[in-house]
């Protein structure tokens, strides 16, 4: 029974993708990025992108989350590797999953799928889908607690997956709606998988089991007894954070977390260059704070 869980359970997270990938915006033009070709040896230091194209808070500033789909995997790569981690987040904040361009969500899904050694034999496109589209809406942030837990609007699909009392369930109101609280993680600074120049914030549901409020199902399946899923995110601007999700240690996907209040409220001054809280290591490389574009 456990692998149906897990299954399911990862299915519908990959789905999600598929589902919200959208046409993406136009990303500012003041960002720019180092050469390079499809091969991987073609690919620039990061220390060197940074050191050549800083990003300036003016265009950081325009960047939206819709605008994160213009760009390929490689321009995700370096647009991350140039961010800091910023401060830990509080509160809720939308969720939003997606592939680069260039890069079809069905066929990655597909390849993430097959290659799980029969984990989702005998589960059809269709339940797959359904899954995904109501299985995450965002996340809420508990920085004093440094725990995490994940929104969820629909618990009708997850039936078959959770135990016990669906009342008992614990829920949050967001923007005057109920949502169900499940998937908790735990927060703190750590190394980036992708950039170990700097820390991120971390996002590990690996001791999920340890957090109180844990509920063996569904909360395991993230866990380090199912997927062992493991987030890092790095802070574009105050209100917006860029994501890199990982099953194990293995790269799955991108993600944008964005909450409106604190945008409009601290957003300002960042353009502005004031200062911003950092609760990570920033790493020993000098980063200019650049209010404009060169």
């Amino acid at each position: 029974m456990d692998r149906t869980y897990r299954t399911l359970f990862l299915c519908g997270a990959i789905s999600v993708c598929a589902v919200l990938v959208g046409c993406g915006e136009t990303p500012p033009a003041g960002i720019k990025f180092g050469s390079y070709q499809a091969v991987f040896a073609s690919k620039p230091d990061l220390a060197r992108v940074e050191h050549e194209f800083p990003l300036a808070r003016s265009d950081l500033a325009q960047l939206t989350p819709g605008a994160l789909k213009s760009y390929d995997q490689e321009q995700m790569d370096q647009l991350y590797a140039r961010l800091t981690a910023g401060p830990i987040p509080d509160g809720a904040y939308e969720g939003d999953l997606f592939f680069p361009k260039g890069i079809s969500g069905d066929r990655r899904i597909r390849e993430i799928i097959g290659g799980l050694s029969g984990l989702a034999a005998g589960v059809g496109t269709a339940k797959v889908e359904l899954v995904g589209k109501h299985l995450w809406r965002g996340k809420v942030f508990y920085r004093d607690e440094r725990v995490l837990r994940n929104r969820i609007d629909d618990t009708s699909l997850l039936k078959p997956l959770i135990d016990g009392d669906l009342s008992t369930l614990p829920k949050v109101t967001v923007n005057g709606k109920d949502q169900w609280l499940m998937f908790p993680a735990r927060l703190y600074c750590g190394q980036s998988l992708l950039d170990s120049r700097r820390e991120s914030v971390i996002i590990d549901y690996f001791y999920t089991d340890e957090i109180p409020g844990y509920r063996e199902r569904p909360d395991f399946l993230a866990g380090r007894r199912g997927l062992q899923v493991r987030d890092e995110i790095r802070m574009v601007r105050p209100g917006f954070y860029l994501g890199r999700a990982y099953i194990g240690k293995i790269f799955l996907l991108n993600f944008s977390l964005y909450n409106k209040e604190v945008a409009e409220r601290d957003g300002g001054a960042f353009t502005k260059g004031g200062q911003v809280g950092e609760d990570c290591w920033q790493g020993t490389q000098q980063r200019p704070v650049l209010t404009a574009s060169k």
